[in-house]
């Protein structure tokens, strides 16, 4: 057990709070398939970035505006077996309004369909592609979810899945939680987690009037 505290906590979407991978992946291992690409390529490219990025990577000299919306009104057309991660419903119970939010590479009609799905809060305000210039792994989108909230980033926490993510939040000044939930445990360490958990149920948090304490087991 360890204990740590911070002023906020900065989650991740995809992977940290939900499970959307098989939606993931059916979307874009379909669209993958369209356009010639090998699907187990461009599924682990897709994870963890604004769509308009994978596109972008994949097709440099099509209309990303016009490929990105397909893909968009596909992932916003397949809900099926979205799902709450372990620990996420009851670790946002114990936190505060004011002491969390999401910072998603969805856009935002994308990470509204996909909270309801899965039967989770949504924030009264939360940051997403549709907020940012520059996607993850620069530190923009958890810059602005930290200035969002009225806190300091040195003061916050990030919860992340991936690499892109855990580099974002580390690139902003910020403490990270790595999960294991879609990606090897070193792969984490590498990217400068400073924990690594299996899920949101390795997080309970105790509110105080200066911020929260977080206890991270094992």
């Amino acid at each position: 057990m360890h204990t740590v505290s911070c002023a906020a906590l900065l989650f991740d979407l995809d992977g940290v709070l939900i499970n959307s991978m098989p939606a993931v992946e059916r979307v874009w291992r379909h669209w993958a398939v369209e356009h010639g690409f090998d699907p187990e390529k461009v599924v682990r490219s897709a994870h963890g970035r604004p769509s308009i990025s994978t596109v972008r990577d994949y097709l440099p000299n099509a209309d990303h505006e016009l490929e990105n919306r397909e893909v968009e009104r596909r992932e916003i057309a397949d809900t099926a077996g979205i799902v709450p991660l372990p620990g996420a419903v009851r670790l946002l119970n114990q936190l505060p309004p004011h002491r969390w939010t999401i910072v998603t590479s969805c856009t935002r009609p994308l990470a509204e369909v996909r909270l309801r799905a899965a039967g989770l809060p949504l924030p009264k305000q939360f940051i997403t592609a549709s907020e940012i210039v520059n996607g993850k792994p620069h530190p923009e989108p958890y810059l602005k979810g930290a200035a969002m909230l009225g806190v300091v980033p040195e003061d916050c926490i990030v919860v992340e899945d991936v690499p892109a993510g855990i580099r974002a939040g580390k690139a902003g000044g910020m403490l990270v939680i790595g999960l294991q939930t879609s990606v090897e445990p070193s792969r984490l360490r590498e990217a400068g987690a400073d924990w690594v958990l299996r899920s949101c149920e390795n997080i309970n948090a105790e509110p105080h009037a200066r911020g929260l304490d977080l206890i991270l087991g094992d």
